[in-house]
Parts: C-alpha cells; sequence; structure tokens
C-alpha cells in the first residue's frame, strides 16, 4: 500500500497529452501504474483532464494608428495692390488687383476677389484679378480661400481703395492745351478748340 499512493498521486500529476495509464500486478502481487502497458492483462485507467490553465500568451501593444497628415494652415493671406486707402488713378477706372497667401495655395483650394461684398467673377487659382470700369469713389476689397467644396478657409478683412477717374477736362485743367496742341493730345480736340479771336482791321479815314 505504501508504494500505491505515490503512483497514484504521479498518474494525475501527468500531463493530459500522455497516451494513457495503466495497471497490473506484478509477479510479487504488487500493482504497478505505468503509461506502457507491458502484456495484456495491464487494464487502462481513464484520467479527468487537469483543470490547469493554458498560460496566455503575451499580448503583443497595439501600435498607435498613423495621426492623419495635418496640412499646415495660412500664417498670410492679403491683398499685395491696391495697398489699404490707396488711391487709384485710371480714366478707364481699371484696375489689377494682386494678392498673395504663405504658404502658397495647396492644390485643392482657390482664391476668391470681393468688392463690396460683392464676389468677383468664378473662384481661381491666379493671384492677379484684372478688373475693369470700376465706378468713381470708395471701395472695399477683400480675399477669400475657399477649399473644394466651396468654403471659406481663409478671410481677409476689407480694406478701402479710392478710384479716381480722370477725364480729358480734368487732364485739360490740370494742363491747360497750347497752341499747336490742339488735335494733337488727347485731351485737346480740335472739336473744343475755342475760336480765334477776331483780328483787328485797321482803321482807314475816310477820305
Amino acid at each position: 500500500m505504501h508504494r500505491l499512493l505515490p503512483c497514484i498521486l504521479l498518474c494525475l500529476c501527468l500531463p493530459t497529452a500522455h497516451a494513457g495509464v495503466y495497471t497490473y500486478i506484478d509477479s510479487d502481487g504488487n500493482r504497478v501504474f505505468t503509461d506502457q502497458p507491458p502484456s495484456e492483462k495491464a487494464e487502462r485507467i481513464e484520467i479527468t483532464p487537469s483543470n490547469r490553465m493554458a498560460t496566455p500568451q503575451a499580448v503583443q501593444p497595439r501600435k498607435p494608428d498613423s495621426a492623419p497628415s495635418v496640412r499646415p494652415g495660412y500664417y498670410v493671406v492679403r491683398i499685395l495692390f491696391p495697398e489699404p486707402d490707396a488711391t487709384v488713378r485710371d480714366a478707364a477706372g481699371n484696375l489689377m488687383v494682386t494678392v498673395t497667401s504663405e504658404p502658397n495655395l495647396h492644390e485643392d483650394h482657390s482664391y476668391r476677389l470681393l468688392m463690396d461684398g460683392q464676389p468677383l467673377g468664378e473662384p481661381g487659382r491666379s493671384p492677379v484679378f484684372p478688373l475693369q470700369n470700376i465706378d468713381r469713389g470708395t471701395h472695399q476689397l477683400s480675399l477669400e480661400i475657399l477649399d473644394s467644396n466651396g468654403r471659406i478657409v481663409e478671410r481677409t478683412p476689407s480694406q478701402p481703395f479710392h478710384m479716381k477717374r480722370t477725364t480729358l477736362a480734368d487732364k485739360r485743367r490740370t494742363n491747360p492745351c497750347k497752341k499747336g496742341e490742339w488735335g494733337v493730345r488727347p485731351e485737346c480736340p480740335l472739336k473744343d478748340k475755342p475760336a480765334d479771336p477776331p483780328k483787328n482791321i485797321p482803321f482807314i479815314p475816310f477820305i
């Protein structure tokens, strides 16, 4: 009996991966336990599977997803010309507005120029806006940057400029037409040439 208990405990501790446990009575009358049956007289013992839990595998730390690339914003958006409160003189009321941004305009963005709160033409990528026939007086300019969905990304404050449309009469008053300039200078058309004063007729006494 003193040999039986250790054998039983040994069999219970065997891993479940072994083929099985067998028992038989040897020639000396002792009960023997083994995992290899020595004869056909050996009996197989069914052992309840161990309740040991498998060692969990080390969990690999999850790498953080790559942060989405964020494009830098615009730290400079402004109208280069005309400068704020500038006076523009043009007889036809024409003006060439130029704008800039830093960094350069993003690939899917566009400029839109506004005068007196109204958009001038369609948005585009050109930093130059040719304007024609602007009325005399003071006007307000502002610049917008739009994304591909037409949403405003940046907008400058409104800045004033003054359009002075000089007429031919204004030029003639500033620089009067001289003899020989009538019909030569645009502001000195022949139709506006004053009539020549009458020539003095010499007095001939009556004889």
